[in-house]
């Protein structure tokens, strides 16, 4: 296992695209890494709801970090070969957050699960399937 702190993860996504939308880590460990971010409008799609795609960011994005975590040593790097997702319900406010925790880890491919729900409600609104 590769050892990442929740500050790694942080550091990690300096400058990309995670940074810009506001992900934050707070817990990674190597059963699950957590990240949340703060919904903004800027986020809404026309409908007034949340955009699906913030969530499929920040749940495409822990599993990611979760895939580092247990990468071969070999391995010269990851990117996400499929992600299936299920949306459930939606907010327009508030912050969201992803769990995400490993399924299958090979030494080639990681597949992991992820969980965005509402931090306010603990409502679930979407459950992802992602392959690394």
């Amino acid at each position: 296992m590769n050892p990442l702190t929740t500050e790694d993860c942080n550091q990690g996504i300096k400058g990309f695209f995670p940074e810009f939308i506001g992900i934050e880590f707070t817990k990674v460990t190597s059963e699950e890494v957590v990240g949340n971010i703060l919904v903004k409008p800027k986020f809404m799609a026309p409908n007034g709801f949340l955009h699906a795609g913030l969530g499929v960011t920040l749940a495409d994005t822990v599993c990611a970090w979760g895939t580092r975590l247990h990468m071969n040593p070999e391995a010269k790097g990851l990117t996400t070969i499929e992600l299936k997702t299920n949306f459930l319900s939606t907010i327009n406010e508030g912050i969201i957050t992803a769990t995400a925790t490993p399924i299958h880890l090979g030494r080639k491919t990681q597949v992991w699960d992820a969980v965005v729900k509402s931090e306010k409600s603990g409502k679930v609104m979407a459950h992802f399937r992602n392959t690394q």
